[in-house]
């Protein structure tokens, strides 16, 4: 499905940057502008270029370089075929109903369609300037059945894709940490992608995340993007070193008055034709306690929850980065790609949050998923 839906998005691309050049090369006959359309188309190109070869895989430019020029072309595209596509719909209603005569209807038509061919700039611009570090801590319940007393109340902060980097700063970081501290939590959990592609600042990550504070620890999980940068052992070693502890395919039985909450973690899980999630990771449940799983992909739910599992944390899908609803129903692409996009959901026994995370990946911008910092609440069913 991922295969099919970049194709879908390349085919609008071209089709639509070749409308616009075909229309700018017939409006202009200047040489000079020519050549900066082609210039121009060129640069696209590559920064497309550079956001189809994934992270990591273009080793001969650096990661930073490649992900902001990455991030510019593809803003850009999106923002363009939106424009583009309004600007055709009201090429066609000035046709049909601008009659010559009528002065005022065709200002109006005119004015309107300025604005419908703004919007989607504006509304980018929004998302990249304001939304996307518009920061707020979230505080959910999440029942489990036959919980026991010691856990009843017990507070697990949640941190998740923290992407520092050329769009994160270490200070927004740092506000982000200060935020989540606020929150007092009992234990603190953060499961991957704390940076996005090689070259990116992880030193500085971990030494905000180290400012972490709680009374059980503070345990994580890696996410694809650590895979990606082949920092997953770095980050391990790294964060033991402040007091973070990754479980990577392990686990911690930790004491809250009486009661064990048996605290697992895995490496992102990748989907494979017929490999099966969680291979293995039903040794690490233990029976009688609250059996809690950190994993990065939360399409291992189902395979989490038949294992044993209690509650799974995920993060990964960044609530969809950009979301549109409509009554009352979530349009976004990450819908594409797995039915648990954001929330709380309860199913097959078990319970799950997937958070939309601190960054952003593609390009630096969040439309109705604002950042996150998680506390989930233990309660009783």
């Amino acid at each position: 499905m991922p295969e099919i839906f970049d194709l879908f998005l390349f085919i609008v691309f071209v089709i639509v940057q070749w409308g616009i050049c075909t229309t700018l090369w017939k409006a202009h006959k200047q040489p000079r502008v020519r050549v900066c359309v082609v210039v121009f188309e060129g640069l696209i190109i590559c920064g497309y270029a550079c956001s189809l070869a994934g992270p990591g895989r273009l080793t001969q430019i650096p990661g930073g370089f490649a992900e902001a020029a990455g991030a510019a072309a593809l803003t850009y595209l999106i923002a363009a075929s939106f424009t583009w596509t309004i600007y055709c719909i009201l090429v066609r209603i000035r046709r049909h109903f601008a009659a010559p005569t009528n002065v005022m209807r065709r200002q109006a038509l005119s004015a309107a369609g300025n604005l419908a061919v703004a919007a989607p700039f504006a509304a980018l611009g929004y998302g990249a300037l304001i939304e996307r570090t518009k920061f707020s801590l979230r505080e959910i319940d999440a029942f489990i059945p036959g919980l026991a007393p010691g856990l009843e109340g017990l507070r697990i902060l949640q941190l998740s894709d923290i992407h520092i980097g050329p769009f994160l700063s270490e200070s927004d970081l740092a506000r982000v940490v200060d935020m989540a501290m606020e929150s007092k939590p009992d234990l603190a959990v953060i499961t991957g992608d704390l940076i996005s592609t090689q070259g990116d600042p992880l030193d500085a990550c971990i030494r905000q995340l180290a400012r972490i504070k709680a009374n059980a620890g503070v345990f994580g999980c890696m996410g694809n993007h650590e895979h990606y940068a082949r920092a997953e052992d770095y980050a391990e070693q790294a964060g033991a070193r402040v007091g973070i502890r990754f479980l990577r395919g392990r686990a911690e039985q930790l004491q809250f008055g009486g009661a064990t909450l048996n605290l697992a973690g895995v490496d992102h899980e990748w989907k494979t034709p017929g490999r099966e999630y969680l291979v293995g990771a039903e040794r690490m449940v233990v029976p009688g306690a609250l059996n809690l799983l950190l994993s990065h992909n939360p399409d291992v739910f189902p395979a989490a929850a038949s294992q044993g599992y209690n509650l799974m944390l995920s993060g990964h899908t960044h609530g969809g980065q950009i979301t549109i609803e409509i009554y009352h129903q979530s349009i976004t692409p990450s819908r594409f790609f797995t039915p648990y996009v954001y929330g709380l959901y309860h199913a097959y026994g078990a319970a799950a949050y997937v958070t939309r995370g601190i960054g952003t990946i593609g390009i630096p911008v969040r439309i109705g998923a604002p950042p996150e910092i998680t506390v989930i609440r233990l309660r009783k069913a």
